[in-house]
Order: structure tokens, then sequence, then C-alpha cells
């Protein structure tokens, strides 16, 4: 990947969490833009959020593909770039995954150690 192509992604990805961090409350969920990857062309931009909280995974991509208008509008004043991306919101699962990896290893090393 190019480097301008990355700084562009980490610039959407900054600039994007602060709007959302401002403009939308979630109740009772904390919601954190992991990875942004706009594509080459830069018509698009893929947002990788997580959620820690009771279930809301749904909801919270419902919500901000509910404010995805306003979301742009404002990204487009904040960055200027020669198009405001499209936001295509995807619900990023890694931190939940690496969590239950955790747990797992955890639980085994707990049975290893009954062994001895």
């Amino acid at each position: 990947m190019k480097h301008r192509q990355l700084r562009v992604n980490e610039l959407v990805k900054r600039e994007l969490s602060a709007i959302i961090a401002r403009e939308i409350n979630f109740e009772g969920v904390l919601v954190s833009i992991n990875d942004v990857d706009v594509t080459p062309d830069l018509k698009s931009a893929h947002v990788f959020v997580s959620t820690l909280g009771a279930d809301a995974g749904a909801r919270v991509i419902d919500k901000l593909e509910a404010h995805r208008p306003a979301l742009q509008a404002e990204l487009s004043r904040h960055v200027v770039l020669k198009y405001t991306p499209h936001l295509v919101f995807h619900l990023d699962e890694s931190i939940k995954r690496g969590a239950r990896v955790l747990e797992i290893l955890n639980e085994i090393d707990k049975l290893g150690g009954e062994d001895e």
C-alpha cells in the first residue's frame, strides 16, 4: 500500500472517530473505530467498528448507517480530499475474538497447572 494511502486512512480514521464521539451518543456502549480502508480512487471508505457492551454491534452499525449523510458532510469539512468517500460500516469482531482466545488460553493454563 502506498504511503499516501496509509496517511489518508489514518487521517479519515482520526477525524471520523472525533466526529462520532462528538455527534452520536451510544447508550452504555463503547464504540471505537479500529481501522479505515479508503479505496485508492477515494470514492469509498470501509470503516471497521468495534463495540464493547451488551451485544450492541448490529444496533451501533444501524445507528451509524442512519447518520451516514451527516457524518460524510462533517468529514468533508474536516478532511479535504478530491472526493469525500462514501462510508461503509463493518462490525469488527477481532477484539471480541482476541478476548475469547485469551479466555481459552487461560482455561488451558489452569487445566495444565492441575496435573502437576
